[in-house]
C-alpha cells in the first residue's frame, strides 16, 4: 500500500513539472540544455556556439550574446532550471522582472523636480 502511495506521489510530482534539474549554461551539453523547458535544438546550438567564444559571465552577458533571449525568456529559462555560473536569474522586488537596471538620467532629473516643493507666495 505504501509503495502505491509513493508511486502515485512521484507520478504527480513529475507530471506537474515540479521535479527539474538545474543546468548551468556554461557546463551543460546539448542534451542537458534541450531538457530545459523553452530551449530547443536551435537555441541550444546558439548557446553552445557562443560558449565556444568564452563562458558566460552573468545573465546580462548571456542575454546579450544569445539571439532570442530577452528579459521575459531569461526569467522563464531561469524558472525552468537554467543557471549562469550556478546562479538563477535575480528578479527585481519592485517589478518582478529580471535584473534591475538603473533609471535613465532624464527620468532621475524629472523625479527630482517633482520631489521639490512648490514655492509659496506669501
Amino acid at each position: 500500500m505504501l509503495k502505491k502511495i509513493l508511486l502515485a506521489l512521484c507520478a504527480f510530482v513529475m507530471s506537474t513539472g515540479l521535479a527539474f534539474a538545474q543546468v548551468d549554461v556554461n557546463k551543460g551539453d546539448q542534451a542537458a540544455l534541450d531538457g530545459i523547458k523553452g530551449i530547443g535544438p536551435a537555441m541550444s546550438k546558439r548557446i553552445l556556439d557562443e560558449r565556444k567564444k568564452g563562458d558566460f559571465k552573468d545573465w546580462t552577458d548571456f542575454e546579450t550574446r544569445v539571439k532570442g533571449v530577452g528579459d521575459k525568456s531569461a526569467n522563464k529559462l531561469s524558472d525552468a532550471g537554467l543557471t549562469v555560473n550556478g546562479q538563477p536569474r535575480s528578479k527585481s522586488l519592485v517589478t518582478g522582472k529580471g535584473e534591475a537596471k538603473p533609471f535613465p538620467k532624464k527620468m532621475k532629473d524629472q523625479d527630482a523636480k517633482a520631489d521639490k516643493p512648490a514655492a509659496t507666495k506669501g
